[in-house]
């Protein structure tokens, strides 16, 4: 079925995507950062795809880390058939761009933009050499138009870089059946980055159009769509996944 790359899929919106790729029997290579005791969690609760499952320690943030990523899932697993770079630092303080210290500054960049970049370094060469690879990269609401979004100047700049890097990229790899496409989600919070699309049902939402809160179900949908081998007239392509929140904001 192939082999699937998931950063930081042991918590947040990548665990639902992990948890797709495996019941779907795909392999599948996931990342966390410093939560040993959560990574150990997920590797319990998906015991029964333990023979599916590798989990690696890596900060997206160093590019020897991601070196060393890449070469230890491709000996466990083979070369990446399915990029998804759901691992991105961000910082939950409001601030404007001039209290941000040069640290901060250099971790949104380099985990939100530089660490694709990498990892695009080390895994295009076996999509080429097989003319077949999904890359699904992850922006924010509205991140198509290079919204200013105030308080979070740097993620945002980052994000809006990666998405030119996107369509970019689904351009040059065109060539060799490689698509490239971002998922943006909406206003997925908490526990509800985790869940499943039934658990909301059972809530309401009044702010947003469709009625119930985002999950991290409804994203890994999306992405399990687009990674289809036959969803490759898909590339290049922003998706906004807000259940219409989004649309509400371009008529205000």
């Amino acid at each position: 079925m192939g082999h699937a790359l998931v950063t930081a899929g042991t918590s947040g919106l990548g665990k639902q995507v992990v948890k797709k790729f495996l019941e779907a029997g795909f392999n599948v290579t996931t990342t966390y950062h410093k939560n040993a005791e959560k990574a150990e969690a997920v590797q319990n609760e998906f015991q029964a795809y333990s023979h599916l499952l590798h989990i690696e320690q890596t900060d997206v943030t160093k590019k020897g880390d991601i070196v060393n990523l890449v070469n230890n899932a491709a000996d466990v697993h083979g070369g990446v058939d399915y990029l998804i770079n759901n691992a991105g630092p961000f910082v939950f303080e409001r601030k404007k761009l001039l209290d941000y210290s040069d640290e901060e500054w250099h971790e949104m960049i380099n985990g939100n933009l530089d660490a694709v970049f990498y990892l695009l370094k080390e895994i295009l060469p076996h999509m080429r050499k097989q003319r077949f690879g999904r890359i699904i990269n992850y922006g924010f609401q509205e991140a198509n138009n290079a919204s200013g979004w105030p308080y979070r100047a740097a993620f945002a700049a980052a994000k809006s870089g990666l998405v030119s890097l996107t369509k970019t990229i689904a351009l040059e790899e065109a060539e060799n059946q490689i698509t490239s496409n971002m998922v943006c989600p909406g206003n997925i919070v908490g526990d509800m980055k985790e869940a499943e699309i039934e658990e909301s049902r059972k809530m309401t939402d009044d702010k947003t159009p469709i009625g119930r809160p985002g999950t991290g179900e409804d994203i890994a949908r999306a992405i399990l769509y687009l990674c289809d081998q036959n969803s490759d007239m898909i590339t290049g392509s922003i998706f906004e996944i807000t259940g219409g929140i989004d649309v509400i904001n371009r008529y205000r």
